[in-house]
Order: C-alpha cells, then sequence, then structure tokens
C-alpha cells in the first residue's frame, strides 16, 4: 500500500500593511505650537534691541528717560502682542499687548506736545481701541473672521468716541485753554454719527440660532 503523500504546506498569514497616515488638518498645519523656544524668540530679540540702545544712550551720554520714557511701556506692549500672535491660543497676550502699545503711544504723543489734558478723551483709544485692535490683527492671524470683525467694529466705535470726546473737550470746554472755532452743528451731528455706526452694528450682528425642537 502506497503512502499518502502529506498535505502541502498552507503559507502563514502576511501581516497587513498599516493603515496610512492621516493627513494634519490645515489649523495644525498653520498653528504649530510654539510653545517652546521659538514663541519666545520674538520677546529675546526686542529685549537685546533694548539693551542695545541703553548702552548707546549710555555710550552718547544721551538722556533716554526725559525724551523717551515711553517707549518702557511701547515696547513691552509690542512685545507681548508679537508673542501672541505667534501662538496657537493667543488672543489674550495680542489684545493686552495692544491696549499696552497704545497705552505708550498716548503717552509718547503727551509727554512730546505736554497735552496731557488728552486723556478726557484719549481713554476710548485705549479701551475700545486697543482691544479692538487686537481683535481684528488676532482674528486675521487665525482666519477667525467673527474675531476680526468684532475688532473692526470695535475701532470703529473707539474712533467715533474719541473724536466725539476731542470735539467736546477741546471745542466746547476748552480743556486745553482755548476752544476751537467750531460750527455748534458739529457735536450733534458726530454724536448722530456714533448713533447710526452702532445701530448698523447692533443690526447687522450675527447672533446665534437656536436649535429646532
Amino acid at each position: 500500500m502506497s503512502e499518502q503523500a502529506p498535505p502541502p504546506e498552507q503559507p502563514a498569514d502576511e501581516p497587513l500593511p498599516p493603515p496610512p497616515a492621516e493627513a494634519p488638518s490645515p489649523s495644525a498645519v498653520a498653528w504649530p505650537d510654539r510653545r517652546g523656544p521659538s514663541g519666545t524668540a520674538v520677546l529675546g530679540v526686542i529685549l537685546i534691541v533694548l539693551g542695545g540702545l541703553f548702552l548707546i544712550g549710555q555710550w552718547a551720554e544721551l538722556d533716554w528717560g526725559a525724551a523717551t520714557w515711553p517707549f518702557y511701556v511701547i515696547a513691552p506692549g509690542v512685545a507681548l502682542a508679537a508673542l501672541g500672535l505667534s501662538q496657537r491660543n493667543g488672543s489674550g497676550l495680542t489684545i493686552a499687548g495692544c491696549i499696552v502699545t497704545i497705552v505708550g503711544l498716548v503717552l509718547l504723543y503727551q509727554n512730546t506736545t505736554d497735552h496731557w489734558e488728552s486723556w478726557a478723551y484719549a481713554w476710548a483709544l485705549v479701551g475700545p481701541g486697543g482691544s479692538g485692535l487686537g481683535m481684528l490683527l488676532y482674528g486675521v492671524r487665525s482666519a477667525n473672521s467673527k474675531m476680526a470683525r468684532d475688532g473692526f467694529w470695535q475701532i470703529l466705535v473707539a474712533i467715533g468716541l474719541f473724536a466725539a470726546g476731542w470735539l467736546f473737550f477741546e471745542g466746547i470746554v476748552g480743556i486745553s485753554g482755548r476752544r476751537l472755532p467750531l460750527p455748534g452743528w458739529v457735536l450733534p451731528g458726530l454724536i448722530i454719527a456714533l448713533g447710526v455706526i452702532v445701530l448698523i452694528r447692533g443690526i447687522t450682528a450675527r447672533r446665534p440660532t437656536e436649535p429646532a425642537a
């Protein structure tokens, strides 16, 4: 009786190829996590530049403090704004940096012109204006159209409040010691224009829609 041939060996199961890696989302590509040294590089560069300016001032015997002390406020503000723009969740830093920068610019103007009374209406550039500028910059940087739009409207309101305050305190009250020769209809007309801007903003503002029951 002939021996039966053994059955052929079955090939071992070959391992399946690994699934293809998922492509990173556009947000991950556009917004790398910069919490390490790359995120603070801007601050480091600004500090180096400031240190160099101070050394030049000491070498040339320049009195930086008397004329340019507002830059002690402007430089940290610019550094905060730049650092916030380099972060994935840096809207707060950007807004704070813009507010501090606007404060420094107002102080620079007042220190140069000795017009300190302008704080009576220049606050509008700091409050709504500085925060609106930060929202606009970060909204454009992060492609957040809502934040950019809200910041733009805040800037418009800030300019309107500043102009109304300037006309009232400089044209009617004469806070600087003399009144501006302005017709009487200018201030009411500006207030009406500011009201129109706020009204348009209230009408065009997008409200969240409630989900259908």
